[in-house]
């Protein structure tokens, strides 16, 4: 005898499906929520962490900003501390430039020539006289451009016919003006040190 079932199974079997792929999709939902909120955690957290970097890092270069400008406020307080011992040296060893200008006049004025006046301005000396002739003034500017330890850079202001006395003894000279520097004890001694340097460094004849 065959017997039939008359259930209706097949719909029951695709309903139990249905529901087994309902709860998969449940599943899968929970899971990547889930996995998003996670990732977002992480992720989150590794921002505040850097904020947090950030924000001491800012800090910190307040900070060095502030040492920073005070450190510059030191050296600009230093600088002019230099600044001013350097003018009192200056003028301490100023006080004995008109001693030496006096000997280098005499030491470096070649015979022919009469110098009536000089006037210093700074570190420049104004020379007035007069010369027997163009060749005379030409002596007394080598003479202190090469010769003088005191005296440097001579320049030529002026030159011209004069003449001087009377009448018979009228006598016809040149009348110049020279303009030429003086050394501070500094400057003399820098400039033997860079001729010592340059000789040391010269090579030696074989």
């Amino acid at each position: 005898m065959i017997r039939i079932n008359l259930l209706p199974h097949r719909e029951e079997k695709r309903k139990r499906r249905k529901e087994a792929f309902v709860r998969l999709l449940a599943l899968a939902g929970v899971g990547g929520l889930a996995i998003v909120v996670g990732v977002g955690g992480i992720i989150a957290s590794q921002i505040a962490g850097q904020n947090q970097r950030n924000d001491f890092i800012r800090a910190e270069n307040v900070k060095l900003d502030a040492e920073i400008k005070e450190i510059a406020s030191l050296k600009e307080e230093i600088d002019a501390l230099k600044a001013r011992q350097q003018a009192v040296e200056d003028l301490q060893s100023d006080r004995n430039q008109p001693v030496y200008l006096m000997d280098e006049l005499v030491r470096q004025t070649p015979e022919g020539i009469y110098l009536r006046s000089f006037k210093q301005e700074g570190q420049r000396v104004a020379l007035t006289g007069y010369a027997q002739s163009n060749e005379r003034v030409s002596e007394l500017l080598r003479n202190l451009g090469n010769n003088s330890p005191w005296l440097e850079r001579p320049d030529l202001v002026e030159i011209r016919s004069a003449s001087v006395g009377q009448a018979k003894d009228m006598k016809k000279v040149y009348a110049f003006t020279v303009n030429v520097g003086i050394k501070r004890p500094r400057d003399k001694e820098a400039a033997m040190d860079g001729k010592q340097h340059a000789a040391a460094a010269s090579p030696k004849p074989q």
